[in-house]
């Protein structure tokens, strides 16, 4: 299956990747399955990866990701299930003062 990983401008800029990355997944993998799929590919995107996720796997505290327009972290968090075509939307938090 086929899913799509937009990546916000600063992690963009950051680490020198692409606007978006295709990935091909077995069916029924997780986003947890996405992210590793990110670690294995050609450089720059591991680096992207480990600014994604902590040590634990999880989504760092200052990363949302969104699948389909559902906040991950209000349900499976790594382990929601992508479908076909899926679209995750990778953002960072944005705070100041």
């Amino acid at each position: 299956m086929r899913v799509l990983i937009r990546l916000p401008a600063p992690l963009q800029a950051m680490v020198g990747a692409p606007p978006e990355v295709a990935l091909e997944l077995t069916d029924g993998a997780d986003l947890a399955a996405a992210l590793d799929a990110l670690r294995s590919s050609p450089a720059p995107l591991p680096l992207v990866e480990s600014k994604i996720r902590d040590e634990t796997g999880e989504l760092r505290q200052h990363v949302n990701a969104f699948v389909d327009g559902h906040d991950v972290k209000r349900d499976a968090g790594t382990r929601t299930t992508l479908r076909d075509g899926a679209t995750v939307i990778v953002l960072s938090a944005v705070s100041g003062g």
